[in-house]
């Protein structure tokens, strides 16, 4: 970016310069002159021939002092007039537009680039103000910015659209830093760009995130199709869990993005089920332990047929995980509170109240209440404190029900 302000001090040395060489010039020949003139003879004729030949040569010496003191004086006066050229012509064809406003928002200057920018003749632009140019629905984001930049004098950002005659609204930014002028009264020295081709960059790469969001979302639940048609007994048990997931999530502040995640992986946690034999999932008498060992298989078969998706979130990991718990009693890998993800300690919670909620093949639904009661009890033992209270908060606070 080409820095005006140096340009100008640049400038502003180089008058200087010829500004104190003129009055030292100029002081140093009157010095000289008094000094001459002091020491002449009123009377000329009464010079000897010597006398006169010294004076001559003094007046030749000091023309010749005067002509190379004359031609310094030119010499800089070339490299201001260079320096100033160049200082315009950079400030002039700068890729960037530059303009200083009032505090009124006023323009008192502008370079080529920005009249180019506007459609308007830079002489034009004197004494406009800005926002005549400011696409209306933007123009308090302005006068915010604008608000703020001579109330804090600070530098200022902001990013509005531009009305040009003829053309649709493009985008710009604006980069703004105080300065005093001459007068000492605050003005606004700004930059502006046009981004217009990256904010439409921004808006293709966001319609294609949410296409690929619906996309994998599509996947997700055929996926989860499949595994409830494994295990009919447990039919809409994920889709339950996702939603209580979601809601706790939500309850704890966590990012969008994040809580996303989770609904995700919530919505296909028990995946690995499908290679458990249709038979054990649907049998309706207690489990022998050889039943059961093949059950707790599903969390590291699930894991295994999603660790090679590269998701946007540890999908695998949770699923993976979830039904680890916080003393290192669970199952596949027997972790220990902090080495369980937190996304999986929330899926966990959710899973139980879930699970004990609703109907299973070998006993009937034992209800919300024992359930809460489960996790309340063994709060920062089996589960994670932050997602219990969670949990208990949206259920007996806020009126949580769970999905049909």
């Amino acid at each position: 970016m080409i820095d005006e302000k140096q340009f100008g001090r640049e400038e502003n040395g180089i008058l200087s310069k010829g500004s104190e060489q003129t009055d030292t010039l100029r002081r140093r020949a009157e010095d000289i002159f008094l000094r001459k003139a002091a020491g002449m003879p009123k009377d000329l004729e009464a010079l000897s021939p010597e006398e006169v030949r010294q004076l001559v040569y003094d007046l030749q010496v000091y023309q010749i002092e005067l002509e190379m003191q004359n031609e310094e004086l030119h010499r800089s006066q070339r490299e201001l007039e260079a320096s100033r050229a160049r200082y315009f012509d950079l400030y002039d064809l700068a890729p960037a537009g530059y303009f200083t406003l009032n505090e009124s928002g006023l323009i008192l200057e502008v370079n080529l680039t920005a009249a180019t920018l506007l459609g308007v003749a830079r002489s034009a632009l004197v004494k406009q103000p800005l926002t005549r140019f400011i696409l209306p629905a933007d123009q308090d984001i302005f006068y915010r910015h604008r608000k703020l930049f001579f109330e804090t004098e600070s530098p200022q950002v902001c990013e509005i659209r531009i009305l040009r005659a003829g053309a649709a609204p493009f985008w710009v930014r604006i980069d703004a830093t105080v300065v005093r002028d001459v007068d000492s009264a605050f003005i606004c020295r700004a930059m502006m760009v046009d981004i217009t081709d990256l904010k439409q960059s921004e808006e293709a790469l966001r319609k294609s995130a949410e296409w690929m969001r619906r996309a994998l979302g599509a996947t997700v639940q055929a996926i989860a199709v499949i595994v409830e048609t494994r295990d009919p007994y447990t039919a809409g048990h994920q889709k339950k869990v996702a939603d209580l997931a979601r809601a706790m999530a939500t309850e704890m502040n966590l990012p969008a993005n994040r809580t996303d995640g989770i609904r995700m992986a919530s919505a296909i946690h028990d995946l690995g089920k499908i290679s458990v034999p249709a038979e054990i999932l649907s049998n309706p008498k207690k489990l022998t332990a050889l039943e059961f060992s093949l059950i707790k298989t599903h969390a590291q078969s699930g894991y295994d047929i999603l660790k090679g998706i590269e998701f946007p979130w540890p999908v695998a990991r949770m699923v993976l995980e979830h039904h680890e718990r916080m003393d290192g009693s669970g199952y596949p890998q027997g972790l220990i509170g902090e080495e369980i993800l937190l996304e999986s300690r929330i899926l966990a919670v959710a899973d139980v109240v879930e699970s004990m909620a609703s109907h299973r093949p070998y006993r009937p639904a034992l209800g919300l209440d024992p359930a809460l009661k489960e996790i309340e009890n063994n709060k920062g033992t089996l589960y994670d404190s932050g997602a219990v209270d969670a949990c208990l908060r949206i259920f007996r606070g806020k009126g949580y029900k769970m999905i049909g």
